[in-house]
């Protein structure tokens, strides 16, 4: 024996330990809110193209934005960390109950992990884990006037916010059906964690739970976590020498329930994952420029705890209860990529979606305030050399406001405002073989 070991087998081993530091990553720490509580997009090259990715074949991102590619990415490790830095606040205004806070909590870092390997012709199989998230907020226990008392933006006596973490783990197959086409599957395995703090004037309020006693499974429960087995399916397909189209599709996700927030969301603490799909294309309109468009749907309404309307007239947690009335999402996303020298690549984006939020339901909005609807990107890609690169993105989506009438009161009327501005800077190293 040589005493040294095989590069192939010691490449597996970073992978898993790659993997397993992005999933305890992950599962600590994330933070979205985007296109609606959806990112942007997935890797590092296409959070810099706006999150335009469905047609593009440069990436392990597979698993996340369309399976098809992975037949056509080659062997290659990403892997990288995004910063992800929110602003979230809220007002309210009237005779009585008014303030101004803003979130604290304003700094997050969340990794990706992407693999994916050719093992024959036709076939390639991967692996993608990331996340998705955005309902992460953290208002001061103190500071607003509620009825002559200082309570938190809910009139809560805790510090109020919630916390939701998504963790998607896609092992990915793709299926060449020719040398230009393909088809993918990606099982998602899901696990999410959720808690929310300082709800106490709704737990404690007959007109909002329905029962005359406090309701303890509302709020201040600590962390609560549930599970769930998806798929996305995929294809893409070469419309000819300079033209690539690609689909995703994944239905909705059936989670099991949050037993310690079962009066809190709707059909007894059930927060499945909305069905979404993507189309997409991109154009190599020369040898160094490309341009790619996606479009995708987001089906929040058809999660009855995130479409129902914050007034749908049922108690807590009853399955026409209350939800944060959020309407489904239509996303545009839009990236150029410019091939400054081989070593070079630059980029930039544009990605807009509708707000899900309605002044209507702004008042259980203030702990979740997904209401950006424009985000402007910029990205590079340096190849240390032929067999390494590394990927930086960066991301502003300006202030966006809605606002309506006040849930907490009646009489006198009040108003309410919520807001949200972001910004997000990662890095991406990435090696093939």
């Amino acid at each position: 024996s040589t005493g040294i070991e095989n590069p192939e087998t010691h490449m597996k081993k970073i992978s898993l330990r790659a993997t397993a530091v992005a999933v305890a990553a992950l599962a600590a720490t994330s933070a979205f809110a985007t296109d609606g509580y959806f990112p942007h997009g997935y890797g590092m090259k296409a959070l810099g193209m706006g999150g335009a990715s469905v047609a593009m074949t440069d990436n392990a991102f597979a698993g996340a934005n369309n399976p098809a590619t992975a037949a056509f990415a080659g062997g290659r490790y990403d892997l990288g960390v995004n910063l992800f830095m929110p602003k979230r606040g809220a007002s309210r205004t009237g005779a009585a109950m008014t303030g101004d806070q803003s979130s604290d909590s304003n700094i997050f870092a969340v990794p990706e992990f992407g693999y994916n390997r050719q093992i024959s012709s036709t076939t390639a199989v991967g692996l993608t884990v990331y996340g998705n998230g955005g309902m992460n907020t953290d208002y001061p226990s103190t500071g607003v006037d509620c009825q002559g008392n200082s309570s938190n933006m809910l009139c809560g006596s805790t510090r109020l916010g919630v916390n939701l973490m998504q963790l998607i783990v896609a092992p990915t197959v793709a299926y060449k059906l020719s040398e230009t086409t393909a088809i993918g599957v990606s099982p998602l395995l899901v696990y999410q964690q959720f808690k929310a703090s300082g709800l106490q004037a709704f737990a404690g309020n007959q007109n909002w739970t329905g029962q005359g006693t406090y309701s303890t499974n509302t709020t201040d429960n600590g962390n609560d976590s549930s599970t769930g087995l998806g798929v996305r399916l995929g294809y893409t397909a070469a419309l000819s020498d300079s033209v690539r189209f690609g689909a995703s599709y994944s239905p909705k996700i059936d989670m099991s329930r949050f037993k310690k927030y079962s009066q809190l969301f709707a059909e007894s603490g059930d927060f499945d994952i909305p069905e979404n799909y993507a189309l997409g294309i991109a154009i190599q309109a020369s040898p160094k420029l490309l341009l790619a468009m996606d479009y995708q749907f987001i089906g929040y309404s058809g999660v009855k705890s995130i479409g129902n309307s914050m007034m749908q007239g049922g108690p807590l947690g009853a399955a026409n209860g209350p939800g944060f009335g959020w309407a489904d999402a239509k996303v545009t996303k839009v990236g150029v990529e410019w091939k400054y020298d081989s070593s070079l690549t630059l980029r930039a984006g544009y990605n807009h979606t509708n707000n899900p939020v309605s002044g209507a339901n702004v008042t259980f909005n203030i702990i979740a305030p997904g209401v950006v609807t424009d985000h402007y990107t910029l990205g590079a890609t340096y190849a240390l050399d032929r067999a390494s690169e590394v990927t930086v993105a960066y991301m502003y989506a300006p202030k966006n406001t809605v606002t309506g009438y006040s849930a907490m009161s009646q009489n006198p009327i009040l108003t309410e405002t919520i807001r949200m501005s972001q910004q997000s800077l990662g890095v991406q190293y990435s090696w093939k073989f």
